[in-house]
């Protein structure tokens, strides 16, 4: 249709897609403006909001009194495993130092001594003693290291069940949140879709185009941009079934409009040349032209074969004669493009 515009046509019909553009830009600020100040139903949510709070609090508290009580005993059992470690070396030291001694009472032959033998004998024993009480106090340290990590463990063991239980309740919950925010976009979006629908099918030809095309760009900005993207999925089920139904929706229209169209193709082809000529309009007929296929049913033609005159598909005049110079134009034209004489109305 470019070529049979008039220059400042063009310029105006750009003018007016801007226009158009334009007015679809503060339509979605509004959209937006006003998607934004609804009621808060995205409110954030966390595992936090849903756990028992006394039980976890009381799971939390006994897993830090174990902790610390814990380091207190890692504490004392450095310092008992120092002690054993002191007492094994006095008593090693005191065993070693008894032997050194008996060796040397053998090597003399001495009788006395046995007042020295006994007194090295109970101090060796001394120590020995004093050794397992180290190594008593170590083990008992361990056992009370042991009980405070199993108690650590099974509170922890606790609080992981109640954050588990916090979780499946928190993902229950944004599922409803989800489709609580679905329905409010709906609602919001729906009749904006719908009065588009309406504008595109009855209006997208009125002089007040610019704006219904704006307001339908919008419209589909607010479904595709403000609707889809919080569709609930229920893993991919919602979404599916719902593309599915809007495939399905849509392209029995597509079907069904194109059935109309190809009615209509054959009901016009049937009627008379001339008044088939009079429907079509002079910028479409050019349009048509212009893409190398008949104005009456849009099928390819050879328009720069000299020797057709007349559509071989539907029979319409594509060609005819000037009236005064008899030169050959296109039988759309007004005027004849060699001696500019009007052309004959059918």
């Amino acid at each position: 249709m470019s070529k049979a515009q008039r220059l400042s046509e063009k310029w105006f019909r750009f003018a007016l897609w801007i226009i158009a553009v334009v007015f679809a830009g503060f339509l979605i600020g509004l959209g937006g403006t006003l998607v934004k100040n609804l009621p808060l139903v995205e409110q954030y949510l966390q595992s936090e909001d849903f756990i028992d709070r006394p039980a976890a609090e009381q799971a939390r508290q006994a897993i830090e009194q174990q902790r610390r009580l814990a380091q207190e005993v890692r504490d004392a059992l450095e310092q008992a495993q120092l002690k054993l470690e002191i007492a094994r070396q006095d008593s090693l030291t005191a065993r070693d130092s008894l032997n050194a001694w008996l060796a040397s009472r053998r090597a003399t032959q001495q009788a006395a001594g046995d007042t020295e033998l006994l007194r090295r004998t109970a101090d060796l024993e001394r120590l020995r003693i004093g050794e397992r009480s180290a190594r008593a106090a170590l083990e008992a340290e361990q056992q009370r290291l042991l009980d405070a990590q199993q108690t650590e463990g099974r509170a922890e063991q606790r609080l992981q069940e109640l954050e588990k239980q916090a979780q499946e309740r928190l993902q229950d919950e944004l599922q409803r949140q989800e489709l609580k925010v679905f329905l409010y976009r709906l609602a919001l979006t729906l009749p904006f879709l719908v009065v588009a629908g309406w504008l595109f099918a009855r209006q997208r030809k009125s002089p007040w185009w610019p704006f219904v095309w704006g307001f339908i760009f919008f419209a589909l900005f607010v479904f595709f941009v403000e609707l889809v993207p919080y569709l609930p999925s229920y893993g991919g089920y919602v979404r599916h079934a719902v593309g599915i139904l809007i495939t399905v929706l849509v392209g029995r229209q597509a079907i069904v409009a194109l059935n109309r169209y190809l009615e209509r193709q054959r009901q016009a082809e049937a009627r008379p040349d001339a008044e088939r000529r009079q429907e079509l309009s002079y910028d479409t007929a050019l349009a048509r032209l212009a893409k190398k296929v008949c104005p009456g049913c849009e099928r390819a033609v050879e328009l720069d074969n000299a020797q057709i005159d007349y559509c071989p598909h539907c029979g319409i005049c594509l060609f005819d004669h000037c009236g005064q110079c008899q030169q050959r134009k296109s039988a759309f034209a007004r005027f004849c493009h060699a001696c500019g004489a009007p052309a004959a109305r059918p």
